[in-house]
């Protein structure tokens, strides 16, 4: 019965449609709607229901199998076409850190092709650059994307990717270590788009119910792009192209991805050519949209996400996850070279296994969240936090384990880099798409704000290992910086544990800055009583 009413709901609600400001304010903040008024009971039950213990599933109780789209649609394409976008990106950035070893060591790889006689400290630099570009563009990401759309800001930095990586071998041969540098960081400039890109164009399509699976399944691209940077270019620089080749490969296939992305991309679903009448319904609707929700600018309540404490929950524990990966995708291959004494090819195959963990425990934690949801076994908010404490108290406790392994336990030290890799990927699920969930209308701007602050982080992160490993064999070295990456972890889940939640915050409400029915009537009866007050007081002065 409560499945049927909720549907019958759903129903009028739609048949609305946009005439009339207090129509369009009762859809886009339905908890303070005539249908879920408190004064019903039945309704209010409902409503508690939808908010508390499965948000996602809920609300699709009554819908029949032709209301909740297709199983398959052009939603899914947008997923994937995410996920391949971040593959090529992340493959392009993350390459660079076996090409480094490959450059400064041509004994382990193709000795036909140049090899340079850098420092530590220079070698730091160019790892780092990277980053320095990479937070400028994050919060003007978030301006960008909600002004031109994802199709457009997405487009940029990949093209702009795939024509750096043809340069790089030629400003290196040129300029060194320091055109690298440069290089390094203009593609960071251009790469920090990409993240609210991915986070606005997410909201704009995953109905609550496919957010997990779209969500995960998009960012697993990270994994993926990991994976192939690490296992790839090793096998790369050790053939006939050499290291060269490992930016060759990464611009072809950043120009490819973009051809796709012209053909197939589309901002939202009413926008898209592709999609069909059925799956666009379900998304809107599922989403509680208006006819001409997307042409409709909505503010941005600055001062309430600033003083937000889920708000800063959330940077904190995001921030955490970027000081452990700018350590363990950056420093990985030098702490197996040096450490571990394994050369360019071994070094970049075993390299890869944690995030091939990764990737695939991804899915893994994806499947699941579905049972978990589907049952109701916890709320969603106890099922990010459960998944993300897994995903970072486990990692904390391999890391410290992996810093008393020497040259003679090598297959225990790439046992614990797979299993810490492995558990920390339930960080998308666990803390990555709560920022969809507090506030979907809003979430490429939190996402460029998040991930701009965050990666502070990986920009001091290799210059920080640059000063503490001076020497790259050094077990007690490498054991501060795995011990340093363990206490972020531990205490950046703690305050997420304390304050983060999934709810859709206040905030987030498209007439959040518009002033209240309540305010105006209360407002325009002060008004009616400083009036009456002021002809009093002229009466009785003509009185006396």
């Amino acid at each position: 019965m409560a499945g049927r009413a909720l549907t019958d709901t759903f129903r009028r609600i739609s048949a609305i449609g946009s005439g009339g400001r207090g129509k369009l304010n009762s859809l886009s903040n339905p908890y303070k709607s005539r249908f879920f008024s408190p004064k019903s009971h039945k309704f209010a039950s409902q409503r508690k229901d939808i908010r508390n213990a499965s948000p996602v599933c809920d609300h699709f109780v009554g819908m029949t199998a032709e209301q909740k789209g297709p199983v398959i649609g052009i939603r899914h394409l947008q997923a994937l076409l995410l996920f391949l976008a971040i593959v090529v990106n992340y493959t392009a950035r993350l390459s660079v850190s076996v090409a480094v070893v490959a450059m400064t060591d041509a004994a382990t790889t193709n000795p036909d092709f140049p090899e340079y006689e850098w420092t530590g400290a220079q070698k730091s630099y160019v790892l780092s650059s990277f980053y320095w570009g990479y937070i400028v563009t994050q919060f003007p990401a978030g301006f960008l994307v909600r002004r031109f759309g994802a199709k457009a800001v997405l487009l940029i930095p990949t093209l702009a990717t795939s024509i750096l990586s043809g340069l790089t071998p030629y400003c290196v041969a040129w300029g060194g270590w320091q055109a690298f540098s440069v290089i390094r960081i203009v593609e960071g400039l251009f790469q920090g788009l990409i993240f609210p890109c991915i986070h606005e164009h997410l909201a704009k399509w995953s109905p609550p119910q496919d957010r997990n699976r779209l969500g995960a399944f998009a960012y697993s691209g990270a994994d993926c792009g990991s994976v192939l940077a690490m296992a790839i270019s090793g096998l790369i620089a050790n053939g006939s192209m050499g290291w060269p080749g490992i930016f060759y490969v990464s611009a072809g296939t950043c120009g490819l991805w973009c051809l796709l992305w012209l053909a197939l991309g589309a901002n939202n679903a009413p926008s898209s050519r592709l999609i069909g009448i059925r799956e666009r319904e379900h998304i809107e609707r599922s989403m509680k949209r208006p006819d001409g929700f997307h042409a409709q600018k909505i503010p941005i309540p600055w001062r309430a996400i600033w003083t937000s404490a889920p708000f800063y929950a959330l940077l904190i524990v995001r921030s955490a996850q970027g000081w452990a990966n700018s350590t363990m995708q950056l420093q990985t291959p030098s702490y197996m070279h040096g450490v571990l004494e394994m050369d360019i090819k071994s070094n970049a195959l075993y390299s890869a296994l944690p995030f091939l963990a990764m990737w695939c425990m991804s899915y893994v934690y994806l499947v699941f969240a579905d049972v978990a949801m589907s049952r109701r076994w916890m709320s969603l908010t106890t099922l990010r936090k459960s998944i993300n404490t897994v995903s970072y108290w486990g990692p904390a406790a391999a890391l410290i384990g992996i810093g008393f392994l020497d040259k003679s336990q090598t297959s225990l030290a790439i046992a614990l880099m797979t299993i810490n890799a492995g558990l920390n990927a339930g960080s998308g699920i666990g803390s990555i798409l709560t920022i969809i969930d507090m506030s979907p209308n809003h979430s490429g701007m939190l996402m460029a704000i998040v991930n701009g602050i965050g990666n502070i982080f990986p920009l001091l992160t290799p210059l920080l290992v640059g000063v503490i490993v001076t020497d790259q064999g050094s077990r007690s070295q490498w054991q501060i910086v795995f011990g340093m990456t363990a206490v972020v972890f531990f205490f950046g889940n703690l305050v997420y544990l304390i304050w983060g939640t999934t709810d859709q915050q206040a905030w987030d409400a498209e007439d959040f800055l518009k002033p209240r029915d309540s305010e105006c009537t209360q407002s325009g009866h002060q008004m009616d009583l400083k009036l009456k007050a002021d002809t009093r007081t002229k009466t009785d002065s003509k009185t006396t």
